[in-house]
């Protein structure tokens, strides 16, 4: 080793010192060789050289700065692998899981794969501690001269613009508006702040926005962290307001046997695209021929966002709260747990991050947490059939008394990449298609196609579900029910409708499938529970009846319960249902305004209070 440092093999360790350092900064470029272009290469580049400058002008010399780079090296391995088989790297939600994943979850999850993460991880180890032995050894990387001090206060001053504006934003560039005096547009882009310091002009805006600081390698990994431990602290402010709420709940006559109570949450299904409702292609031949399924006719969801419908589905809150942030009670998984259930939370969803911290905080309540969906919402995503082996492990497990959520990824958009080939039935479709233009009408027909074939999958997945319940897990005779219903629907340029997806106040988005299964076992518990579901199966619906109904059906009483919310009591009654749609709208006193079916009030809507 010690002939390496002679004069010669100094040039080859400051060589070596500086592949591993452009090494780094290469991560987040590996995409483009896998042939997925970037957005804004030359930004991302430039901005990792600078970052680079300022590192080396602090610190002088790389033995000064070389332990910076040790979570870089330690993650290099991580930030590879989710390129390479999800098409991003390292994010919010993915440190959620490192941090919430015990190490028998990981390997389960690796499985024979941990002997290569193992071996990979030692490689890497080895070169970090040997790049390490290069900086001390060598001094000609030393930054030396006044140039060092110069560069970083030129450093400086565009860094503190740059965290003034993320502060305070920036003004619009001035225009002339009809009077001829300049138009000073109000400030985009800057977080609420207790100071009243004014914007930057628009010309003082740099190049670099929060994505490509946290995209950059190695140092991005700081914005990462830093964005992790904002969510996190956002989410326990959230949990904080329900800490100390309890239900008292209790199951009214509790027995010995076994029972599994299951909760599906669909995601962007809609209503009249299932043939178990009516249409016209048999997207759902599997669910039609189970027994004991009761599909609801007439539900509708508040909201057609996951973020704010979800929490409407598993807690109490009411419809007209679900733009708020955050609910001073917790869900139907703290209530049964008091009433002496296990709770799971399954999901093939995403944990973390401004669209799903909500949902987070809900399902933290449960005695098992699983994200299992390391690929986000990308062509890289898992399908829902992830969640089957950790399902039957929950089903598995000794626990007598069991409630099963299952979070399901469903007919997120790009619909053709929520199922594999062999579900591509009606074509032509997407399938296959990388990133294809959505707002073209042109591709209508592959886009509903798709759509279609998501729907067929979701059949297969949920029958899935049902089969293992009728197996019994490990057990026979099982006393077990279900409950699904999706968080939202999809506009699909319906007719002349020049709109799609979702948030666009239609029919198409506010009535939602939904449907309940039980066993045989569970009708001999509860026959007038079955009876009850059976008269109500056509009843105007709200997802605000999902909690009240999937607590009944497990027998459970709370203090303040409402049985007229449930449609499995013999005392429920309809209530008005509202939707957001241009304020709060009566869904059942509006009118369907063109092909979009758009939800128009007859009257005046409620006004939003946000």
């Amino acid at each position: 080793m010690r002939s390496l440092f002679r004069p010669a093999g100094n040039r080859l360790a400051e060589l070596f010192l500086l592949l591993t350092y452009a090494l780094l900064t290469a991560a987040p470029f590996l995409p483009a060789l896998l042939g997925h272009p970037l957005d804004h290469p030359w930004r991302l580049l430039s901005f990792q050289l600078l970052a680079w400058l300022a590192v080396w002008s602090v610190f002088k010399r790389p033995a000064w700065f070389h332990w910076l780079l040790i979570p870089a090296f330690l993650a290099l391995p991580t930030e590879i692998y989710l390129l390479v088989f999800y098409g991003q790297g390292i994010s919010t939600h993915h440190l959620g899981i490192i941090v919430e994943t015990s190490p028998k979850e990981a390997l389960e999850f690796l499985g024979q794969k941990i002997w290569l993460m193992g071996a990979v991880m030692l490689g890497v180890l080895v070169w970090c501690t040997l790049a390490w032995y290069c900086a001390v050894r060598t001094r000609r990387l030393d930054w030396r001269g006044r140039s060092r001090p110069a560069v970083l206060i030129l450093l400086l001053l565009p860094a503190c613009l740059w965290l003034y504006g993320a502060e305070f934003g920036y003004r619009a560039s001035a225009e002339k508006n009809s009077a001829g005096k300049p138009e000073v547009a109000s400030v985009a882009g800057a977080e609420s702040t207790e100071l009243d310091w004014p914007a930057l002009p628009h010309w003082a805006r740099l190049p670099y926005v929060f994505d490509t600081v946290s995209n950059a390698w190695p140092f991005g990994l700081l914005a990462r962290g830093y964005d992790f431990y904002r969510e996190r602290a956002y989410l326990a402010e959230l949990g904080q307001r329900s800490n100390s709420f309890h239900f008292g709940a209790y199951q009214q006559d509790p027995d010995t046997q076994p029972e599994v109570v299951v909760m599906v949450i669909g995601e962007s299904s809609r209503y009249d695209r299932w043939s178990l409702n009516g249409y016209t292609r048999n997207t759902n031949p599997r669910l039609e021929k189970e027994s004991n399924l009761v599909p609801l006719a007439d539900v509708i969801t508040a909201v057609s966002a996951t973020r704010l419908s979800v929490p409407v589905i598993i807690s109490r809150k009411k419809a007209m709260q679900s733009l708020k942030d955050g609910f001073n009670e917790k869900s139907f998984l703290s209530a049964y747990k008091e009433a002496g259930f296990k709770t799971y939370w399954l999901s093939n969803q995403i944990s973390f991050g401004k669209f799903d911290t909500p949902v987070s905080v809900f399902a933290k309540e449960a005695d098992v947490v699983q994200f299992l969906n390391l690929g986000g919402f990308t062509n890289s995503s898992n399908f829902d059939q992830i969640l089957f082996d950790p399902f039957k492990n929950a089903l598995a497990d000794p626990a007598p008394k069991k409630l099963i959520v299952l979070h399901t990824l469903g007919s997120h958009w790009n619909y053709s990449q929520r199922y594999p080939k062999q579900f591509d039935k009606w074509q032509p479709s997407l399938f296959g298609v990388d990133k294809p233009v959505y707002t073209d009408r042109a591709i209508k027909p592959q886009l509903n196609n798709s759509y279609d074939n998501s729907i067929l999958y979701t059949d297969w997945f949920l029958s899935g579900v049902i089969g293992m319940l009728k197996d019994g897990g490990e057990r026979t005779a099982l006393r077990s029910s279900l409950l699904y219903v999706a968080d939202h629907g999809q506009t699909l340029y319906d007719g002349a409708c020049r709109l799609a997806f979702h948030g666009h106040n239609t029919q198409f988005e506010f009535h939602v499938p939904a449907f309940a299964w039980y066993s045989p076992q569970f009708q001999l518990r509860y026959p007038t529970k079955v009876e009850q579901l059976q008269r109500h199966r056509k009843a105007r619906l709200s997802t605000e009846n999902i909690f009240h109904t999937l607590l009944d059906m497990g027998d459970i009483r709370y203090a303040g319960e409402q049985p007229e919310w449930s449609i499995v009591n013999p005392r429920f009654t309809p209530h008005t249902r509202y939707v957001d749609s241009y304020g709060w709208t009566n869904y059942d006193n509006a009118t369907l305004k063109g092909d979009c079916r758009e939800v128009i009030d007859k009257g005046t809507p409620l006004k939003r209070d946000k």
